[in-house]
């Protein structure tokens, strides 16, 4: 789950990391009247949406006026920012933060993010912050640096006052940089992050360390022990199909392609989706129902991937262990009562209670393809949209 960034500045502030003072805005008026509460300007005046590179996109203005943080506002709201991060479709901007400005003397780049290569979770900085940093990683990445910590100590001192000279730091600015890398790992483990990053970390011209930017992204397997971050979660940032999705706890992706794939089984799915590549079309979605889903949220599944204006034809992939084949037969024949299905339907079963599946989709009378095994059944959907 993402959430904002003025959302995420308000969580590590409460673990005594440095922000900016701030305050977020639904309207251009609020912004100037919050402009003057925070203090003399200049001001610096942020789209809010679940995506970086705001800047290059006019989504982050600086004002020195309170009637220039008013119309910098006024222009935002409404508008479709478009980043490299979004898309061509870009998002529309609902939400402004009106920030207290700082006198910005240096950039730098902090994150810390699970490295699944050493299982551990891993602070990565660079002295390179800002909005260029995606080109030095790609191509200058010897001006990124790690440190993995310990699960079991946690980030030390001793770590945090490395990572602290190898950014470059004077010793009043390494004195700052361990309370506050110590209190950005104390936020991501305690928060069940699983991204923090802070682009950029600024050294000011008074010589204070603040994060300036901050963006949070949390395990959703772990919501469940966090309610008020859970309650932060902006579902006009997220594809409503995913949403609907996660409502019959189904694994739903949103993709670009044309068929539209139900699957049980992230490996099979995965697996489902390259074979649909090799013989010449793309899927629509990624869509796991599960080893154990109901005849319900078979039949919801299918709703979803039948409400995308994209899906040209459908594959349906099970292999029945847990899941039984008659249970997604059922669900199939279910859904297809209830929507009206106009694009070709192949169903490939294997597995338990196979031959009772294929039977309930024989005498379903309804248009459905069998298929008799995964190449088969990629061959079959692939011809029929193409047809």
């Amino acid at each position: 789950m993402n959430i904002h960034e003025y959302q995420a500045k308000a969580i590590l502030r409460n673990f005594g990391v440095p922000v900016p003072e701030g305050h977020v805005v639904y309207n251009s008026n609020s912004a100037r009247d919050w402009a003057k509460r925070l203090g003399e300007g200049p001001w610096a005046v942020k789209a809010q949406i679940h995506a970086g590179g705001r800047g290059k996109g006019g989504g982050v203005k600086i004002a020195k006026t309170a009637d220039e943080v008013k119309q910098y506002a006024r222009n935002m709201f409404g508008m479709c920012l478009v980043t490299h991060q979004t898309g061509p479709e870009g998002k529309i901007v609902k939400r402004v933060l009106v920030e207290k400005g700082s006198n910005i003397a240096d950039e730098f780049y902090v994150s810390f993010l699970v490295d699944r290569a050493t299982s551990k979770v891993t602070l990565m900085a660079s002295a390179e912050g800002g909005m260029n940093i995606e080109e030095v990683a790609a191509n200058t990445p010897e001006k990124i640096f790690f440190e993995a910590i310990d699960p079991v100590v946690g980030l030390t001192p001793f770590q945090a006052r490395k990572v602290g000279f190898k950014l470059g730091f004077e010793i009043p600015q390494v004195k700052q940089a361990v309370p506050l890398l110590m209190n950005l790992y104390k936020a991501f483990v305690e928060s069940d992050c699983s991204l923090l990053e802070i682009n950029p970390l600024i050294k000011t011209v008074e010589g204070d360390l603040i994060c300036l930017d901050a963006k949070l992204n949390f395990d959703d397997n772990a919501l469940f022990r966090h309610d008020r971050i859970r309650d932060l979660r902006d579902y006009d940032e997220e594809d409503a199909m995913e949403i609907e999705a996660g409502q019959y706890d189904l694994s739903y992706i949103s993709l670009d392609g044309s068929i539209g794939c139900m699957v049980n089984g992230a490996g099979l799915a995965m697996a489902t989706m390259d074979i649909i590549q090799h013989y010449g079309a793309a899927p629509a979605n990624f869509l796991d129902v599960g080893g154990s889903a109901t005849i319900e949220r078979v039949t919801e599944a299918f709703k979803i991937i039948l409400s995308d204006e994209k899906v040209k034809g459908i594959l349906v992939n099970i292999f029945g262990g847990i899941m039984k084949c008659d249970v997604i037969a059922t669900g199939v024949i279910e859904a297809a009562k209830q929507v009206d299905i106009q694009v070709p339907l192949v169903v490939r079963l294997e597995g338990t209670n196979v031959e009772m599946g294929k039977k309930l989709l024989a005498e379903s009378g309804l248009n459905i393809v069998s298929a008799d095994g995964m190449a088969d059944a990629a061959q079959k959907i692939v011809k029929a949209v193409k047809s």
